[in-house]
């Protein structure tokens, strides 16, 4: 690849960058950056403006980037900004740029210093600048200011944490001097996604506001905490110089003279400062786009094979044809009764693995539901006494009986027949209601198609609510079947009759039973009955009887 095709490199994923955005989604590709991350007052804006050399950011206390803004940098004969939101304006007085973004970063966040993930997409053309892309991301802050939320650190973490996990961004780790490196925000979050420093880019800011005695030679030199691509000292202009409106180039010239003049820094100078570290990041960002090229093509490739795949089955769509969306509809109806018939039966492709749905709520209402409903019917057996009282006296008059009337004995139990109506009812309302919520599950597929949607869930809940009222006519039509009728003669009744015959058999099952006590031949002689003499007989003597036998006949 040559050095115009490796130029054009930057500029294609910027093209691309703008596409995404305008659909509003990444197409699930993690196209090659650079992430700027830095806690509060690091120093952050300082460089960027340093590579535009224009004072084009919001400034102030507390959280002023509050949206990642997508800044990229184009290199061109003429010097303006264009912002995607508002395509075909160019903005030449940088001023404006400013209030543009903070009038974008209000619309979306609102006024109370809230953050938002969604970017700011602005290009610079600019004589003065490398082609470059970073990100510019909300600082690392602790502790929440005005109406920002309680747990804003944490919102901010999350939104950086967003872009610096992906492997194809690369991350430029801005710490100013003047703090602890061991304590840096910046480095601490780089060293949880990247900690082997491979795709880390360390800038260390303030390098002129260090205490007397003390310097960042070892942190500059890669020898303190190394990092593979390493570090680059700038000296970015202080409040006082922006307050008083020091032009950047002046203040470029003052960093170059620092690095020159410094003798713990003098050399190393060629490779301190702004302007190396503008070429640094181009470079590397290159770079890193011709690594990440083959595997980012392959995933392009492989979504458009897959997008051109579900395009053909459109390839000779007419929109007018009325045939073609008869049989869309028919096939998109067919679809839901099949879905629907899957929730009910049950099917091996897409189980629930959250809750019970469909069929297996509907086996549950019967064999677990019902049940209880009927065990947890109210039954008072004091009560139950009372009644059956009540009701033999009743039927008797002023007699006396002696025995139960049949007639207080069907009042009684019908009266408990009857009880059953309520939890067979529940149980149909709440097979109904699982068959709707059913529908409404099988009716997402259609979602595309509103009305149709909407429709077919009206068409459908409406024949299982019209169901309804038959299936609870059926219900209480068998209940009353089974109170117009008491079968006392069928087998699981416990009548007098029955009552007895289990009465004898669990005796029966406590006696010894029919044993044999000795069984053998008996010889009987001289008895004048018995015509002939003596005669040899087989006997069996059990506890209940006593048999002979003479040629195989009982006798």
């Amino acid at each position: 690849m040559g050095n115009r095709e490796m130029e054009e490199l930057i500029p294609l994923v910027n093209r691309l960058q703008d596409a995404f955005s305008a659909l509003g989604q990444s197409c699930l590709l993690e196209l090659p950056q650079i992430a700027v991350v830095g806690g509060q007052s690091a120093g952050k804006s300082s460089v960027l403006e340093n590579f535009v050399g224009r004072d084009f950011l919001p400034r102030g206390s507390g959280i002023v980037t509050r949206r990642p803004l997508v800044l990229q940098l184009v290199t061109s004969k003429a010097e303006y900004a264009e912002f995607l939101h508002c395509k075909g304006k160019k903005f030449t007085d940088f001023d404006e740029v400013r209030l543009e973004i903070e009038a974008e970063t209000d619309r979306v966040t609102g006024m109370n210093k809230g953050i938002s993930s969604i970017p700011i997409n602005l290009r610079v053309y600019s004589p003065h600048v490398l082609n470059l892309t970073l990100i510019d991301l909300p600082g690392i802050t602790k502790v929440p200011v005005g109406d920002q939320p309680p747990d804003i650190e944490y919102q901010i973490r999350e939104m950086i944490m967003q872009f610096i996990t992906r492997e194809n961004c690369l991350i430029l780790a801005v710490t100013p001097a003047n703090t602890d490196l061991a304590n840096s925000d910046a480095l601490k979050l780089a060293k949880e996604v990247d900690p082997q420093g491979l795709r880390t880019i360390g800038v260390i800011t303030k390098l002129d506001l260090m205490d007397e005695g003390t310097d960042a030679r070892d942190v500059l030199e890669n020898k303190l905490l190394p990092l593979r691509r390493g570090y680059v000292g700038v000296v970015n202009r202080s409040q006082k110089d922006i307050d008083g409106k020091k032009d950047i180039k002046a203040a470029m010239l003052a960093e170059r003279k620092f690095f020159l003049s410094h003798p713990a820094y003098r050399h190393i100078a060629d490779r301190m400062g702004t302007p190396h570290l503008q070429k640094v990041l181009n470079q590397q960002l290159t770079n890193h786009i011709r690594d990440t090229l083959p595997n980012f093509r392959n995933k392009l490739q492989g979504q458009l094979l897959s997008i051109e795949h579900e395009v053909e089955a459109y390839k000779n769509f007419k929109p007018e044809d009325p045939t073609r969306k008869t049989k869309a509809l028919l096939q998109m109806v067919q679809q839901f009764a099949v879905d629907f018939e899957k929730r009910i039966e049950g099917s091996g492709d897409q189980v629930d693995t959250l809750e019970l749905s469909g069929g297996a709520k509907i086996n549950r209402i019967f064999h677990e539901r019902f049940p209880f409903e009927i065990v947890k019917m109210e039954f008072n057996e004091k009560e139950l006494r009372r009644e059956i009282s009540y009701a033999i006296k009743n039927i008797h008059g002023i007699r006396t009986g002696l025995f139960t009337p049949d007639m207080a004995f069907e009042a009684i139990v019908k009266k408990q027949i009857v009880k059953l109506k309520g939890p067979s009812l529940k149980s149909v309302d709440l097979v109904i209601q699982e068959l709707i919520n059913t529908v409404k599950k099988c009716t997402k597929k259609l979602a595309n198609f509103p009305r149709l949607c909407e429709e077919t869930e009206r068409i459908v809940a409406n024949h299982i609510r019209e169901r309804e009222g038959k299936t609870k006519d059926q219900v209480l039509l068998l209940i009353d079947i089974q109170v117009s009728y008491i079968n006392t003669n069928h087998e699981d009744f416990i009548g007098f009759a029955n009552a007895q015959q289990r009465s004898s058999q669990v005796h029966k099952k406590t006696t010894i039973g029919n044993q044999v006590i000795r069984k053998g031949w008996l010889t009987i002689s001289n008895i004048g009955i018995m015509k002939g003499g003596s005669k040899g007989y087989w006997f069996v003597l059990t506890a209940e009887s006593l048999s002979w036998y003479k040629d195989d006949e009982n006798i």
